[in-house]
Protein backbone atom coordinates (compact mmCIF):
# COMPACT_ATOMS: atom_id res chain seq x y z
CA UNK A 1 0.00 0.00 0.00
CA UNK A 2 1.26 3.05 -0.78
CA UNK A 3 -0.16 6.67 -0.11
CA UNK A 4 -2.76 7.52 -2.50
CA UNK A 5 -6.71 7.79 -1.32
CA UNK A 6 -8.23 4.30 -2.04
CA UNK A 7 -8.00 2.30 1.30
CA UNK A 8 -11.48 0.35 0.22
CA UNK A 9 -9.48 -0.94 -3.12
CA UNK A 10 -6.68 -2.36 -0.73
CA UNK A 11 -9.17 -3.71 1.33
CA UNK A 12 -10.96 -5.72 -1.22
CA UNK A 13 -7.91 -6.95 -2.94
CA UNK A 14 -6.08 -8.37 0.54
CA UNK A 15 -9.70 -9.82 1.42
CA UNK A 16 -9.82 -11.48 -1.79
CA UNK A 17 -6.30 -12.96 -1.63
CA UNK A 18 -6.71 -14.49 1.42
CA UNK A 19 -10.14 -15.66 0.54
CA UNK A 20 -8.25 -17.17 -2.72
CA UNK A 21 -5.62 -19.67 0.20
CA UNK A 22 -2.90 -16.88 -0.70
CA UNK A 23 -0.57 -16.00 1.42
CA UNK A 24 0.57 -12.49 1.38
CA UNK A 25 3.48 -9.93 2.69
CA UNK A 26 1.79 -6.68 3.55
CA UNK A 27 3.74 -3.52 3.15
CA UNK A 28 2.26 -0.35 4.30
CA UNK A 29 4.10 2.68 3.56
CA UNK A 30 4.48 5.74 6.00
CA UNK A 31 1.94 7.79 3.66
CA UNK A 32 -0.40 5.17 3.60
CA UNK A 33 -0.54 5.05 7.23
CA UNK A 34 -1.64 8.20 7.26
CA UNK A 35 -4.07 7.99 4.61
CA UNK A 36 -5.80 5.02 6.41
CA UNK A 37 -6.25 7.23 9.27
CA UNK A 38 -8.22 9.44 7.08
CA UNK A 39 -9.87 7.34 5.55
CA UNK A 40 -11.42 4.88 8.49
CA UNK A 41 -10.25 6.47 11.63
CA UNK A 42 -7.67 3.48 12.27
CA UNK A 43 -4.00 3.69 13.36
CA UNK A 44 -1.91 1.25 11.59
CA UNK A 45 0.58 0.64 14.75
CA UNK A 46 3.36 -2.13 14.39
CA UNK A 47 3.21 -3.38 17.54
CA UNK A 48 -0.68 -4.07 16.96
CA UNK A 49 -0.76 -4.55 13.42
CA UNK A 50 -2.86 -7.72 13.41
CA UNK A 51 -5.66 -5.67 15.87
CA UNK A 52 -5.41 -2.92 13.36
CA UNK A 53 -5.55 -4.95 9.72
CA UNK A 54 -8.41 -7.07 11.42
CA UNK A 55 -10.49 -3.78 12.37
CA UNK A 56 -9.82 -2.73 8.89
CA UNK A 57 -10.60 -5.85 6.83
CA UNK A 58 -13.86 -5.83 8.76
CA UNK A 59 -15.08 -2.62 7.23
CA UNK A 60 -17.01 -2.04 4.08
CA UNK A 61 -15.91 0.80 1.66
CA UNK A 62 -18.94 2.87 2.96
CA UNK A 63 -16.80 2.33 6.42
CA UNK A 64 -19.36 0.74 8.30
CA UNK A 65 -17.99 -1.94 10.61
CA UNK A 66 -18.41 -5.05 10.59
CA UNK A 67 -19.46 -5.84 7.30
CA UNK A 68 -16.64 -8.53 6.73
CA UNK A 69 -14.65 -10.94 7.84
CA UNK A 70 -10.99 -12.09 6.96
CA UNK A 71 -8.67 -14.50 8.39
CA UNK A 72 -5.34 -13.13 8.49
CA UNK A 73 -3.14 -15.83 9.72
CA UNK A 74 -1.63 -15.76 6.39
CA UNK A 75 -0.65 -12.15 6.28
CA UNK A 76 2.86 -11.83 7.24
CA UNK A 77 3.57 -7.75 7.91
CA UNK A 78 6.75 -5.78 7.21
CA UNK A 79 8.00 -2.35 8.49
CA UNK A 80 8.00 0.30 4.92
CA UNK A 81 11.39 0.78 6.53
CA UNK A 82 13.03 -2.31 7.06
CA UNK A 83 15.07 -2.53 3.90
CA UNK A 84 16.66 -6.23 5.11
CA UNK A 85 13.24 -7.71 4.98
CA UNK A 86 12.33 -10.60 2.91
CA UNK A 87 10.41 -9.07 -0.36
CA UNK A 88 13.55 -6.33 -0.30
CA UNK A 89 15.76 -10.04 -2.06
CA UNK A 90 15.17 -11.68 -5.17
CA UNK A 91 15.78 -15.15 -3.56
CA UNK A 92 12.93 -14.49 -1.22
CA UNK A 93 10.20 -16.65 -3.15
CA UNK A 94 6.93 -14.58 -3.99
CA UNK A 95 4.23 -14.78 -7.21
CA UNK A 96 4.33 -11.39 -7.88
CA UNK A 97 3.80 -7.87 -6.08
CA UNK A 98 0.58 -5.57 -6.37
CA UNK A 99 0.85 -2.31 -5.36
CA UNK A 100 -3.19 -0.97 -4.28
CA UNK A 101 -3.52 2.13 -4.14
CA UNK A 102 -0.24 3.52 -6.13
CA UNK A 103 0.28 6.99 -5.53
CA UNK A 104 2.03 9.00 -8.42
CA UNK A 105 5.12 9.02 -6.07
CA UNK A 106 5.19 5.45 -5.86
CA UNK A 107 4.73 5.22 -9.32
CA UNK A 108 7.60 7.15 -10.23
CA UNK A 109 9.78 6.01 -6.95
CA UNK A 110 9.65 2.35 -8.76
CA UNK A 111 10.00 3.96 -12.48
CA UNK A 112 13.45 5.41 -11.22
CA UNK A 113 14.16 2.69 -9.23
CA UNK A 114 14.86 4.87 -6.42
CA UNK A 115 14.04 2.16 -3.90
CA UNK A 116 14.03 4.61 -0.99
CA UNK A 117 11.64 2.24 1.38
CA UNK A 118 10.67 -1.36 1.73
CA UNK A 119 7.54 -0.96 -0.98
CA UNK A 120 9.97 0.45 -3.89
CA UNK A 121 12.72 -1.73 -3.14
CA UNK A 122 10.07 -4.85 -3.21
CA UNK A 123 8.88 -3.84 -6.49
CA UNK A 124 12.19 -3.15 -8.24
CA UNK A 125 13.35 -6.96 -7.08
CA UNK A 126 9.84 -8.16 -8.84
CA UNK A 127 10.85 -6.62 -11.94
CA UNK A 128 13.99 -7.90 -12.40
CA UNK A 129 13.05 -10.95 -10.91
CA UNK A 130 10.64 -11.48 -13.87
CA UNK A 131 7.41 -11.36 -11.70
CA UNK A 132 4.24 -10.16 -12.19
CA UNK A 133 4.13 -6.33 -10.61
CA UNK A 134 0.59 -5.00 -10.76
CA UNK A 135 0.46 -1.50 -10.29
CA UNK A 136 -3.00 0.35 -9.27
CA UNK A 137 -2.49 3.92 -9.85
CA UNK A 138 -4.85 6.26 -8.16
CA UNK A 139 -4.74 9.45 -9.75
CA UNK A 140 -6.46 12.29 -11.75
CA UNK A 141 -5.87 14.24 -13.88
CA UNK A 142 -2.32 12.82 -14.33
CA UNK A 143 0.20 14.81 -16.08
CA UNK A 144 2.74 13.61 -18.24
CA UNK A 145 5.68 13.62 -16.25
CA UNK A 146 3.61 10.42 -14.27
CA UNK A 147 2.22 8.92 -17.41
CA UNK A 148 6.16 8.58 -18.64
CA UNK A 149 6.92 6.82 -15.67
CA UNK A 150 3.96 4.69 -16.39
CA UNK A 151 5.08 4.19 -19.87
CA UNK A 152 8.64 3.09 -18.40
CA UNK A 153 6.86 0.44 -15.91
CA UNK A 154 4.95 -0.96 -18.81
CA UNK A 155 7.72 -1.15 -21.02
CA UNK A 156 9.85 -3.09 -17.76
CA UNK A 157 7.00 -5.70 -17.41
CA UNK A 158 4.57 -4.35 -15.10
CA UNK A 159 0.90 -4.16 -15.43
CA UNK A 160 -0.71 -0.69 -14.81
CA UNK A 161 -4.31 -0.85 -13.90
CA UNK A 162 -5.76 2.42 -13.25
CA UNK A 163 -8.70 2.11 -10.03
CA UNK A 164 -11.41 2.91 -12.41
CA UNK A 165 -14.79 1.61 -11.82
CA UNK A 166 -16.72 0.12 -14.76
CA UNK A 167 -20.72 0.32 -14.61
CA UNK A 168 -21.67 -2.53 -17.10
CA UNK A 169 -21.27 -5.25 -13.94
CA UNK A 170 -24.30 -3.30 -12.54
CA UNK A 171 -23.32 -1.53 -8.99
CA UNK A 172 -25.55 -0.68 -6.69
CA UNK A 173 -23.27 0.21 -3.81
CA UNK A 174 -20.15 1.61 -3.52
CA UNK A 175 -18.63 -1.29 -2.74
CA UNK A 176 -19.68 -2.61 -5.58
CA UNK A 177 -17.66 -0.20 -7.46
CA UNK A 178 -14.38 -0.87 -5.06
CA UNK A 179 -14.57 -4.66 -5.49
CA UNK A 180 -14.63 -3.95 -9.86
CA UNK A 181 -11.26 -2.86 -9.55
CA UNK A 182 -9.68 -4.72 -6.69
CA UNK A 183 -11.35 -7.79 -9.45
CA UNK A 184 -9.14 -6.08 -12.36
CA UNK A 185 -6.33 -5.90 -10.45
CA UNK A 186 -6.83 -9.75 -9.52
CA UNK A 187 -7.50 -10.43 -12.68
CA UNK A 188 -4.13 -8.99 -13.58
CA UNK A 189 -2.37 -11.24 -11.27
CA UNK A 190 -4.31 -14.34 -12.02
CA UNK A 191 -5.69 -14.82 -8.91
CA UNK A 192 -9.71 -16.09 -9.21
CA UNK A 193 -12.41 -14.45 -6.99
CA UNK A 194 -15.97 -14.04 -7.53
CA UNK A 195 -15.54 -9.79 -6.96
CA UNK A 196 -17.74 -8.60 -9.45
CA UNK A 197 -19.95 -10.08 -12.47
CA UNK A 198 -17.99 -10.77 -15.67
CA UNK A 199 -19.49 -8.96 -19.11
CA UNK A 200 -20.86 -12.08 -21.29
CA UNK A 201 -21.69 -9.89 -24.69
CA UNK A 202 -25.16 -9.41 -23.50
CA UNK A 203 -26.47 -5.70 -23.90
CA UNK A 204 -28.02 -4.39 -20.95
CA UNK A 205 -26.85 -7.23 -18.07
CA UNK A 206 -25.86 -4.58 -15.92
CA UNK A 207 -29.29 -2.23 -16.01
CA UNK A 208 -31.04 -2.15 -12.93
CA UNK A 209 -34.54 -3.20 -12.96
CA UNK A 210 -36.83 -0.54 -11.27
Amino acid sequence: MSGASGTPYAAAVLRALLAAGESVDLVVSRASRLTLLDETGISFRDGHWQDDLREWLARGADGKPGTFEADIEDVRYWNAGDLAAGPSSGSYATKGMLIVPASTACVAGVALGLSKDLLQRAASVTLKEGRELVVAVRETPLNGQTLRHLVTLDDAGATVVPASPAFYAGATHIQDLVDFVAGRVLDAAGVEHRLYRRWKGDLGGGARST
